[in-house]
């Protein structure tokens, strides 16, 4: 089973790259983001409390992403892998995901850290805030305050995959295609 942990700021291409990814490999997505957005749009509890959090720059409480994400591998039992999308966000969530997947006879492969500058991804984010309407992509104080977010709680985590011998860092900046066959290299070259 390819179980891979796709990394990166606000703004890295994640979204972009894991479609591909997930295409390629026949994978299933578990993005964080995608599940709370549509949490939100039913205007669920989680999704009410969730929006707070977003809009402010926060990230949503360990036991809530890790619940969402154990529903979604219950619900894929015949998948040939995952790619998990914006999680795990800090050293603690990675635990829990490796006793999780442990707990399901599997682990994950391999991490994929995308890597751009904050002046790139700042750019990025308020461009994607144009098209997309999210509040959390048009504000720069914000858009800093998230990846101020990501460097103090989320970085640390590549440390963790690293002590592992799981952590490939990947250029993220170029083509769309020029980074997925750096991301393709990477995991075929394991």
């Amino acid at each position: 089973m390819l179980n891979l942990v796709l990394f990166g700021p606000p703004g890295a291409g994640k979204g972009t790259q894991s479609e591909k990814l997930i295409q390629h490999y026949q994978l299933v997505h578990l993005s964080t983001g995608d599940i709370l957005r549509s949490e939100i749009a039913a205007k669920t509890t989680l999704g009410l409390e969730a929006k707070k959090l977003m809009d402010q720059g926060i990230l949503v409480p360990d036991e809530v992403v890790i619940g969402m994400i154990n529903s979604k591998l219950n619900a894929n039992p015949d998948a040939k892998g995952f790619i998990f999308d914006g999680f795990p966000r800090t050293k603690a969530q990675a635990e829990a995901l490796d006793e999780l997947l442990k707990n399901k006879g599997t682990s994950i492969t391999l991490m994929l850290a995308l890597e751009v500058s904050e002046t790139e991804l700042t750019k990025r984010l308020l461009l994607r805030g144009k098209d997309s309407g999210r509040p959390d992509d048009q504000n720069e104080e914000i858009i800093r305050k998230r990846i101020e977010e990501y460097n103090r709680k989320t970085a640390p985590v590549a440390e963790y995959y690293k002590a592992q011998n799981k952590f490939k860092g990947v250029n993220g900046v170029g083509s769309i295609e020029e980074i997925f066959e750096n991301l393709c290299r990477s995991i075929e070259g394991k």
